[in-house]
């Protein structure tokens, strides 16, 4: 590992502020919506009250939606698409729900009363009066997979006459009830939108509705409580049990929880100042805010000679609590996936023809290949070299004559692996043979990108590889599952030591622990002294490695005002002169927003010295390179074009893409220096990983593992946490995860022994 490249001989000092960071109202939602826009609390977190730190004031200019007027389908557009799908789905399923879950008949004590109050609330006889425990679920039988319909092309749809959004009236009326309770009138619009009809009474009925705009905190709720009810505030308050409930559940979300087990919930509730925190959580089931569900666990030891079977016996089970969409997401994810395990796949050739086609690859592509033949979802694991061998599979089910596609969680992924299979990626109306079947997940859904969906709505296609699949959540997990037609094959294929998702789940992870497929994990080792860095780190071990191109170089600081310095440094003229990579093909990564190194402060020293400019496009010029957040966990890096009435013309992924005037300052950051949630699916030549003293709390193994590994052939590594790094490596895994798709799949799934 050599040190840093020879630094350039002139003075490249920029003046960037150093001391604490205070946000204006430049930051607008990005700053209140960290969690959402890319990097949330690395790997889930512990309890779910100490997520998402921002404040109302950062929300206060969240802007309400409007149309975008594209010629084609935007990102924007296809997320929209999707989430309209989601919404469908989940009104579908909630239809299927048949009666209460039979559970328990011998329990006893707080898990009989739990039982009896989630059946009260179910049969709509009265909500229960008594603490919660944990009957025993009987798991219903899988229902026939409902699928989402073929969207509709949006040039064949027909288009809004205007913004769609709140009526001026409703947003008026919302902002006088804020003015009297204290609280930002820039809130009105997302109130408003949340709210719905009525949305100005319902807020001055209950004010701790406000708890549910993004970026407002319970003790924000309270003080405008406080203003609007006067005397009637307290903290016994059911209103305010019920939306700090809610709120501390979405809070899980946004830490990868789908659901919280019920002592954590209590005991953080009871942390937040909630007097009762078991009628919190009765309250919240009975206006059908959260579900109660419940898991049978394991039993532990052995059963003593003469004791009974176990037949009709209590069973241990634990009780959670979650928000209806992360839990019916999960449980079609569950379905799905044991649809694909339990059906045999669809013969597209003979047995004769696989064979010969895994005879001509070689090594752990030929055992991919053979195992993709006979089972319906396969998991295959590896670092950067190993996607080689899902391409050659793709390769080889195309010779076999099945409709086979690639898709990625994001537009860097895509790219990524369309690259490797030689071709740019495909387009809807792309069908030549230089085009290249990688799509992105929703495009693929949603009909922007890839082969549609056939009569019944199910994706036209025989079989879908999914590369990066650590990044998908339950949510697109789910869609994808129930998406795939009956016969249909799904290959998830992944490095599990990256990140887990930004959205709630680990699906990934959670399939390789269930172990209710086959996993084919490659021998393909990632090439060079970056590939031993980083294989190294992913089991836990930090060594030198002998880099005689300056492939590593460690860059110690003393502070964060040097790490900022040395950054820009290395970035504008360090790498491009000693590694031969210019600055447009380097890579900024820290671990957060914030902060005197974070990405703000980076992305105002590095626009300074690359791009410099008034910033006369709400902040941004021509040129400036840039990181498009259009909804939650969507990430699209770009670049400026132009602006105009329209809005900000950015060039994001090879498409144009147009971002409204009141939706720059929430969705649109400057993007030299990125998150490594941010970077995920993307590689880079080369990697600036700048790691300051004050991000020692945020470093983890699949951090650094992430961070590092985003760089192809050089990486420079500017560090002032000193021996917190190899600590990191060694002693701190990714952060634990409530998730239950383990649990759900193992009834569904028979056993092999």
């Amino acid at each position: 590992m050599s040190t840093e490249p020879e630094p350039a001989t002139e003075d490249t000092t920029h003046a960037v502020d150093t001391g604490p960071e205070t946000p204006g109202t430049a930051e607008t939602a990005g700053a209140a919506s960290d969690e959402r826009s890319g990097e949330p609390t690395e790997g889930g977190g512990e309890a779910a009250a100490q997520v998402a730190e921002g404040g109302a004031e950062a929300a206060a200019q969240v802007s309400e939606g409007g149309a975008e007027a594209a010629a084609q389908v935007s990102e924007v557009e296809a997320e929209l698409a999707a989430q309209r799908i989601e919404r469908e789905r989940i009104e579908r399923r909630k239809a299927e729900k048949q009666g209460p879950i039979d559970a328990g008949g011998k329990l006893s004590g707080s898990a009989a009363d739990l039982l009896a109050a989630v059946r009260a609330v179910e049969s709509g006889e009265r909500p229960a009066a008594t603490v919660f425990g944990a009957p025993e679920p009987a798991r219903r039988p899988a229902p026939e997979p409902v699928r989402p319909p073929r969207p509709v092309p949006a040039e064949h749809s027909a288009a809004p006459a205007g913004p769609v959004g709140p009526a001026p009236e409703a947003v008026q009326g919302v902002r006088r009830v804020l003015a009297e309770g204290g609280a930002p009138e820039g809130l009105a619009p997302q109130t408003a939108a949340l709210l719905g009809e009525g949305a100005q009474d319902a807020l001055r009925a209950d004010p701790w509705l406000l708890l549910r705009v993004a970026g407002v905190r319970p003790e924000q709720a309270d003080g405008f409580a406080r203003a609007l009810l006067g005397a009637e505030c307290g903290p016994d308050d059911e209103r305010r049990g019920r939306a700090v409930t809610v709120w501390l559940l979405e809070q899980a979300a946004l830490a990868g929880h789908t659901a919280l087990e019920l002592p954590r919930l209590t005991a953080t509730l009871a942390q937040r100042g909630v007097p009762d925190p078991d009628a919190a959580v009765q309250s919240t089931l009975a206006e059908g805010e959260a579900l109660a569900l419940q898991d049978a666990l394991e039993e532990t030891g052995a059963r003593r000679e003469g004791e009974p079977d176990g037949e009709g016996e209590e069973r241990p089970v634990r009780v959670l609590i979650g928000l209806e969409r992360y839990a019916l997401a999960e449980e079609s994810l569950a379905d799905g996936l044991a649809r694909l395990v339990n059906s045999a796949p669809k013969q597209d050739g003979s047995a004769a023809d696989w064979e010969q086609a895994a005879a001509s690859a070689q090594g752990s592509a030929a055992e991919l290949i053979r195992a993709v033949a006979g089972h319906g979802l396969v998991l295959h694991t590896g670092g950067e070299a190993s996607l080689a061998e899902p391409a050659a599979l793709l390769r080889a089910a195309h010779a076999l004559g099945l409709r086979a596609w690639a898709a990625a969680p994001g537009p860097l992924g895509r790219d990524r692996f369309a690259a490797l299979l030689g071709a740019a990626p495909a387009e809807p109306s792309s069908s030549g043979p230089k085009a290249s079947p990688a799509v992105t997940v929703t495009g693929l859904l949603t009909g922007a990108e890839g082969p549609g969906r056939d009569a019944d709505g199910a994706l036209d296609l025989d079989l879908l590889v999914v590369v990066d699949a650590p990044q998908l959540d339950v949510e697109a997990g789910a869609l994808l599952a129930e998406s795939l037609p009956d016969g249909a094959r799904l290959v998830l294929a992944g490095d599990p030591a990256v990140l887990w998702s930004v959205g709630p789940g680990r699906v990934f992870a959670d399939l390789l622990a269930a172990r209710v497929c086959p996993q084919i994990a490659s021998r393909r080792p990632d090439p060079g002294p970056l590939g031993e860095l980083v294989s190294g780190i992913g089991i836990g071990e930090l060594s030198q490695v002998e880099a005689p191109g300056k492939e590593v170089v460690i860059v110690p600081v003393r502070d964060a005002g040097e790490a900022v310095h040395r950054t820009v440094q290395l970035v504008a003229d360090s790498v491009p002169r000693a590694i031969g990579v210019p600055a447009e093909e380097t890579q900024v990564i820290t671990p957060g927003h914030g902060g005197a190194a974070g990405t703000r402060v980076l992305n105002a020293a590095l626009k300074e010295r690359l791009n410099p400019g008034p910033g006369r496009f709400g902040g941004f010029d021509a040129g400036d390179r840039v990181v498009h957040t259009p909804a939650s966990g969507r990430v699209l890096p770009g670049r400026v074009v132009t602006a105009d009435a329209e809005g900000l013309h950015l060039s994001c992924a090879g498409e144009t893409v147009i971002v409204p005037r009141d939706r720059v300052e929430g969705s649109v950051r400057h993007g030299w220096a990125l998150t490594a949630h941010q970077a995920l699916g993307g590689r880079w030549p080369a990697a600036v990983v700048v790691l300051p003293g004050d991000a020692v709390q945020a470093l983890s193994r699949p951090w650094i593992y992430t961070a590092f590994g985003r760089a192809a052939r050089h990486l420079s590594v500017v560090q002032g946490v000193e021996q917190a790094l190899p600590r990191a490596v060694a002693e701190i895994p990714a952060k634990p995860r409530t998730t239950r798709l383990p649990r759900l799949l193992a009834p569904q799934i028979p056993t092999t022994d």
